[in-house]
């Protein structure tokens, strides 16, 4: 009753591409070695100290306000996140707490 058919492959049609021409392999003629000159040998150029990096009273007021800013939002997003997830587990307990009552309730009136 539920037989799957199976196709069967076609036989193909149409223009059809030759097969590849073959590769003629080639001679490698090698020629004698050349040998170069050695490169003088140049001593690195000396690298120049790094000066340190001074801070300004300016770049260090912002600094201190841009980490001041930076701990802010971070701890307004987690305490955001924090009170969602109470403000949750609250409304489910209170849920729980009604669904509860409602099934007793309809057990005390049979």
């Amino acid at each position: 009753m539920l037989r799957p058919k199976i196709p069967t492959m076609p036989q193909p049609t149409g223009h059809l591409t030759p097969p590849a021409a073959t590769v003629e392999p080639t001679a490698v003629v090698q020629q004698s070695p050349q040998h170069f000159a050695p490169a003088p040998v140049v001593s690195p150029a000396p690298v120049p100290a790094r000066p340190a990096v001074q801070l300004t009273p300016g770049s260090v007021l912002a600094l201190v306000g841009g980490g001041t800013a930076v701990v802010l939002v971070v701890g307004a997003v987690l305490v955001s996140l924090l009170l969602a997830v109470a403000i949750t587990g609250a409304s489910l307990a209170i849920c729980a707490l009604v669904i509860r009552s409602l099934i007793t309730s309809e057990h005390k009136h049979r």
